[in-house]
Protein backbone atom coordinates (compact mmCIF):
# COMPACT_ATOMS: atom_id res chain seq x y z
CA UNK A 1 0.00 0.00 0.00
CA UNK A 2 2.85 2.35 0.71
CA UNK A 3 4.82 1.74 -2.09
CA UNK A 4 1.67 2.07 -4.22
CA UNK A 5 0.97 5.74 -2.46
CA UNK A 6 4.69 6.48 -2.97
CA UNK A 7 4.57 5.75 -6.96
CA UNK A 8 1.23 7.95 -7.04
CA UNK A 9 2.85 10.91 -5.77
CA UNK A 10 5.95 10.63 -7.64
CA UNK A 11 3.71 10.37 -10.81
CA UNK A 12 1.71 13.29 -9.54
CA UNK A 13 4.97 15.44 -9.13
CA UNK A 14 6.64 14.03 -12.52
CA UNK A 15 3.07 15.40 -14.00
CA UNK A 16 3.30 18.91 -12.25
CA UNK A 17 6.69 19.27 -13.10
CA UNK A 18 5.84 18.40 -17.34
CA UNK A 19 3.50 21.55 -17.28
CA UNK A 20 5.26 23.83 -15.11
CA UNK A 21 9.05 22.96 -16.80
CA UNK A 22 10.30 22.47 -20.37
CA UNK A 23 11.87 19.45 -20.12
CA UNK A 24 11.89 18.25 -23.70
CA UNK A 25 15.86 20.06 -24.27
CA UNK A 26 17.70 17.03 -26.38
CA UNK A 27 21.38 16.78 -24.80
CA UNK A 28 22.32 16.21 -29.07
CA UNK A 29 20.92 19.35 -30.46
CA UNK A 30 23.11 20.76 -27.99
CA UNK A 31 26.52 18.60 -29.05
CA UNK A 32 25.02 19.49 -33.25
CA UNK A 33 24.60 23.09 -32.23
CA UNK A 34 27.72 23.34 -31.03
CA UNK A 35 29.56 21.66 -33.85
CA UNK A 36 27.91 24.17 -36.14
CA UNK A 37 29.25 27.27 -34.27
CA UNK A 38 32.54 25.69 -33.99
CA UNK A 39 32.23 25.16 -38.12
CA UNK A 40 31.02 28.74 -38.52
CA UNK A 41 34.05 29.92 -36.46
CA UNK A 42 36.32 28.20 -38.61
CA UNK A 43 34.33 29.64 -41.60
CA UNK A 44 34.78 33.15 -39.88
CA UNK A 45 38.45 32.88 -39.51
CA UNK A 46 39.02 31.80 -43.43
CA UNK A 47 36.73 34.78 -44.61
CA UNK A 48 38.64 37.39 -42.18
CA UNK A 49 42.09 35.97 -43.36
CA UNK A 50 40.89 36.75 -46.88
CA UNK A 51 40.82 33.11 -47.84
CA UNK A 52 37.20 32.36 -48.23
CA UNK A 53 34.38 34.50 -49.31
CA UNK A 54 30.90 33.72 -50.43
CA UNK A 55 29.35 37.18 -50.98
CA UNK A 56 32.80 39.21 -51.66
CA UNK A 57 31.93 41.38 -48.96
CA UNK A 58 33.10 40.78 -45.52
CA UNK A 59 30.04 42.14 -43.16
CA UNK A 60 27.78 40.30 -45.69
CA UNK A 61 30.02 36.59 -45.47
CA UNK A 62 30.33 36.84 -41.82
CA UNK A 63 26.10 37.92 -41.78
CA UNK A 64 25.62 34.65 -44.06
CA UNK A 65 27.70 32.17 -41.91
CA UNK A 66 26.15 34.05 -38.38
CA UNK A 67 22.46 33.27 -40.14
CA UNK A 68 23.14 29.32 -41.19
CA UNK A 69 24.78 28.55 -37.83
CA UNK A 70 21.47 30.21 -36.35
CA UNK A 71 19.35 28.17 -38.51
CA UNK A 72 20.51 25.02 -38.11
CA UNK A 73 20.70 24.94 -34.35
CA UNK A 74 17.30 25.95 -34.20
CA UNK A 75 16.29 23.35 -36.61
CA UNK A 76 18.23 20.86 -35.25
CA UNK A 77 17.34 21.99 -31.26
CA UNK A 78 13.49 21.84 -32.90
CA UNK A 79 13.78 18.36 -34.22
CA UNK A 80 15.16 16.92 -31.65
CA UNK A 81 12.51 18.25 -28.81
CA UNK A 82 9.92 16.82 -30.75
CA UNK A 83 11.37 13.83 -30.86
CA UNK A 84 12.00 13.72 -26.97
CA UNK A 85 8.48 14.89 -26.14
CA UNK A 86 6.85 11.93 -28.37
CA UNK A 87 8.98 9.63 -26.39
CA UNK A 88 8.24 11.00 -22.86
CA UNK A 89 4.35 11.05 -24.23
CA UNK A 90 4.50 14.53 -23.23
CA UNK A 91 3.13 17.72 -25.32
CA UNK A 92 6.32 20.18 -27.06
CA UNK A 93 3.94 23.36 -27.47
CA UNK A 94 2.33 24.66 -23.90
CA UNK A 95 2.19 27.34 -21.74
CA UNK A 96 5.48 27.02 -20.49
CA UNK A 97 6.83 26.98 -23.81
CA UNK A 98 5.69 29.82 -25.02
CA UNK A 99 6.82 31.66 -21.86
CA UNK A 100 10.50 30.42 -22.11
CA UNK A 101 10.36 31.70 -25.32
CA UNK A 102 9.52 35.38 -24.17
CA UNK A 103 12.38 35.14 -20.95
CA UNK A 104 14.85 34.14 -23.85
CA UNK A 105 13.92 36.73 -26.83
CA UNK A 106 13.70 40.05 -24.52
CA UNK A 107 17.72 39.46 -23.80
CA UNK A 108 18.34 38.23 -27.24
CA UNK A 109 16.31 41.03 -28.92
CA UNK A 110 18.07 43.86 -26.89
CA UNK A 111 21.37 42.34 -27.72
CA UNK A 112 21.20 41.80 -30.82
CA UNK A 113 19.73 45.80 -31.23
CA UNK A 114 23.44 46.68 -29.01
CA UNK A 115 25.09 44.70 -31.45
CA UNK A 116 23.96 46.38 -34.48
CA UNK A 117 24.64 49.89 -32.97
CA UNK A 118 28.24 48.74 -32.26
CA UNK A 119 28.43 47.29 -35.56
CA UNK A 120 27.45 51.19 -37.04
CA UNK A 121 29.75 53.14 -34.39
CA UNK A 122 33.19 50.75 -36.03
CA UNK A 123 33.12 49.64 -31.99
CA UNK A 124 33.12 46.26 -33.90
CA UNK A 125 35.63 44.08 -31.33
CA UNK A 126 32.57 44.31 -28.30
CA UNK A 127 30.27 42.62 -30.66
CA UNK A 128 31.12 38.76 -29.57
CA UNK A 129 31.41 39.84 -26.03
CA UNK A 130 27.94 41.31 -25.87
CA UNK A 131 26.71 38.69 -28.11
CA UNK A 132 28.08 36.11 -25.06
CA UNK A 133 26.53 38.36 -22.34
CA UNK A 134 23.18 38.51 -23.57
CA UNK A 135 23.23 35.08 -25.02
CA UNK A 136 23.94 34.10 -21.46
CA UNK A 137 21.30 36.62 -19.85
CA UNK A 138 18.46 35.00 -22.22
CA UNK A 139 19.53 31.52 -20.96
CA UNK A 140 19.76 32.52 -17.19
CA UNK A 141 16.15 34.15 -17.54
CA UNK A 142 14.56 30.90 -19.61
CA UNK A 143 16.22 28.58 -16.97
CA UNK A 144 13.77 28.24 -13.77
CA UNK A 145 11.20 26.85 -16.63
CA UNK A 146 13.60 24.08 -17.49
CA UNK A 147 17.16 22.46 -16.37
CA UNK A 148 18.72 24.00 -13.69
CA UNK A 149 22.13 23.35 -15.99
CA UNK A 150 20.50 25.91 -18.40
CA UNK A 151 21.34 28.29 -15.94
CA UNK A 152 25.09 27.82 -15.49
CA UNK A 153 25.68 27.62 -19.19
CA UNK A 154 24.49 31.16 -19.08
CA UNK A 155 26.48 32.08 -16.31
CA UNK A 156 29.58 30.71 -18.11
CA UNK A 157 28.47 32.74 -21.33
CA UNK A 158 28.41 35.81 -19.54
CA UNK A 159 31.56 35.60 -17.62
CA UNK A 160 33.45 34.64 -20.94
CA UNK A 161 31.88 37.57 -22.52
CA UNK A 162 32.98 39.21 -20.07
CA UNK A 163 36.55 38.46 -20.92
CA UNK A 164 35.97 38.43 -24.12
CA UNK A 165 35.35 42.52 -23.46
CA UNK A 166 38.90 42.55 -21.51
CA UNK A 167 41.23 40.69 -23.41
CA UNK A 168 40.98 42.40 -27.07
CA UNK A 169 41.40 40.51 -30.17
CA UNK A 170 40.28 36.85 -29.75
CA UNK A 171 36.74 37.59 -30.41
CA UNK A 172 36.43 34.66 -32.96
CA UNK A 173 37.97 32.00 -30.27
CA UNK A 174 36.02 33.71 -27.34
CA UNK A 175 32.96 33.37 -29.93
CA UNK A 176 33.63 29.74 -30.94
CA UNK A 177 34.54 28.92 -27.61
CA UNK A 178 31.40 30.16 -25.87
CA UNK A 179 29.01 28.99 -29.04
CA UNK A 180 31.11 26.01 -29.78
CA UNK A 181 32.76 24.13 -26.90
CA UNK A 182 30.32 25.19 -24.36
CA UNK A 183 27.11 23.62 -26.16
CA UNK A 184 28.78 20.93 -26.81
CA UNK A 185 29.87 19.96 -22.85
CA UNK A 186 26.71 21.21 -22.27
CA UNK A 187 25.10 19.03 -24.94
CA UNK A 188 26.91 15.82 -23.24
CA UNK A 189 26.22 16.67 -19.53
CA UNK A 190 22.33 16.67 -20.77
CA UNK A 191 22.22 13.69 -22.72
CA UNK A 192 24.00 11.37 -19.98
CA UNK A 193 22.31 13.24 -17.02
CA UNK A 194 18.67 13.42 -18.51
CA UNK A 195 18.57 11.49 -21.33
CA UNK A 196 19.91 8.74 -21.25
CA UNK A 197 18.08 8.46 -17.64
CA UNK A 198 14.73 8.76 -19.88
CA UNK A 199 16.00 6.02 -22.69
CA UNK A 200 16.42 3.78 -20.42
CA UNK A 201 13.15 4.33 -18.34
CA UNK A 202 11.22 4.35 -21.82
Amino acid sequence: MMDANLDDIKHIRSMMERSSKFLSISGMSGVLAGTFAIIGAILAHFVLEGKLSFTHSLLYDLILIAVVVLVSAISVGLAFSVRKARKSNSKLWMPVTLQIAKDFSVPLVVGGLLCIILITKNISFMVAPCMLIFYGLGLIAAGSRTFRDVKILGACEIVLGLAAAVVVGYDLIFWGVGFGVLHVVYGILIYYKYDMKSENNG
